[in-house]
């Protein structure tokens, strides 16, 4: 770290190394810049789901009070043009949270909320899962995520559109694909987050742990919970490199998205007797979102990555396992891990009330290509895989155990199952069962 780095650079920088006071003391600067205003205090916030993001609250000095949050990730603050898109969203009719500040300046992008004392929708369906007193009932959190689940598909629908190939590569999406997986020089789908992250690194898998190599990882199959599949993960890596390389994807339609409102970045609204699910952070938003890619990083991660094993894995370790053993360059294995019911309803509702009504529109305007279940899969793939480090001992926190988990979902999202099924297969073959009999 240099001085001459962009304050929330910096603030991110050391907030990931625990120096939680050197950084709110350069993000008071920051606020007072933006806002105009002398800050009275500020609270750093580092939680499970901030995982490349930094939030809090702050006063400032006529009493007002915000939620911030910022992002500033690797090599991505000199490429996001439009960081900021609410105005967008809400001419479409998005419900969105608007910021009351905002600065887009690379390096020092940060947004300023009202503050709200709603909770998170990633909080109350956390709640619901460890059936903590007082939690939000499955009825009452399924009512509030279908109607914003066909929100989103009127929106879709109406915003599909043609789009080329050159506004399909300015959308910053791609950010959480395709930049994440390449780096200029690095072989196809080996850059990026995968070199940082894996590249010749050491791997424990499972409860009494297996131990292999990054080259080793690539190249061996897999049987998850008894299902055969048929794709390694080097293979995968291959395929996403190709498949959702932004070009790639322009033939096939745009659409205006939010592009990353998973629970996280939604507020559960409760005042008078309901509960509107509003967004906010559209850093990844745009108006030419490829439309493959818009409900990819929300379906993976409201559902997907829970129970625990994503977000908490030390909480995770305390509640699943994994046995793995290799045979014959087979990695084997099993777990006690599943989504609860309500994850799985989320995901039946996303299914059915927002992938439907998209890949019906994407057939009739002649825009659906005939591999949109790789194209769904891989990016569905690479949310788990290239958000944080999945290996044990990493950044990322994880264990042997909770490794095993995090790489058999990997491996499941992005291959196919040779027989049987398992929760990503149900979710395609939903929406492709659903598409043949309303077709």
């Amino acid at each position: 770290m240099t001085a001459t780095e962009p304050l929330a650079h910096r603030a991110r920088t050391l907030a990931k190394a625990g120096d939680q006071e050197g950084a709110a003391d350069l993000l008071r600067i920051l606020v007072t810049e933006v806002t105009g205003q002398e800050v009275l205090d500020l609270v750093l916030t580092l939680d499970q789901y901030s995982l490349n993001s930094v939030n809090g609250r702050v006063t400032l000095a006529d009493g007002s009070r915000f939620f911030y949050k910022f992002h500033s990730e690797e090599g991505e603050d000199q490429t996001i043009a439009e960081y900021y898109n609410a105005e967008l969203l809400s001419e479409h009719g998005y419900l969105i949270d608007r910021p009351v500040y905002a600065s887009g300046e690379p390096g020092r992008q940060i947004l300023l909320y009202a503050l709200r004392e709603e909770p998170r929708l990633a909080d109350v369906v956390r709640a619901n899962d460890l059936g903590e007193p007082g939690a939000e009932p499955d009825s009452v959190i399924l009512a509030a995520q279908a109607e914003r689940d066909a929100i989103a598909a009127r929106i879709l629908v109406d915003t599909l559109h043609p789009i080329t190939a050159e506004q399909s590569a300015a959308e910053p999406i791609h950010q959480l694909f395709h930049h994440r997986l390449t780096t200029p020089g690095a072989a196809p789908g080996r850059g990026g987050r995968i070199a940082s992250f894996y590249e010749d690194a050491r791997f424990a898998l499972g409860d009494d742990p297996v131990e292999l190599d990054w080259e080793q990882l690539l190249v061996a199959r897999w049987r998850i919970d008894g299902v055969d599949y048929d794709r390694t993960l080097g293979a995968l890596l291959d395929e996403a490199a190709e498949l959702l390389e932004p070009a790639a994807l322009a033939p096939f339609g745009g659409v205006v998205a939010h592009g990353d409102d998973h629970n996280a970045n939604v507020w559960f609204e409760t005042e008078g007797g309901t509960h509107p699910l509003v967004a906010f952070d559209p850093a990844f938003a745009g108006r030419h979102v490829p439309a493959l890619l818009a409900e990819v990083k929300a379906t993976f991660h409201n559902s997907l990555a829970h129970p625990l094993w994503l977000y908490e894995p030390a909480l995770a370790e305390q509640r699943f396992g994994a046995s793995v053993r290799m045979t014959d360059g087979v990695l084997v294995v099993d777990r006690d891990w599943s989504l609860t019911p309500l994850r799985a309803e989320l995901l039946v509702s996303r299914a059915e009330r927002t992938w439907r009504p998209l890949l019906a529109a994407l057939a009739e305007r002649g825009m659906r290509p005939p591999h949109w279940r790789r194209v769904v899969r891989l990016a569905l793939m690479l949310c788990p895989l290239l958000v944080r480090n999945l290996r044990a001992g990493g950044a990322g926190g994880h264990t042997p155990a909770t490794s095993a988990l995090a790489f058999a979902m990997v491996v499941q999202c992005g291959a196919e199952p040779v027989s049987g099924s398992d929760a990503v297969a149900d979710f395609i073959e939903r929406i492709d069962f659903i598409e043949r009999s309303g077709s």
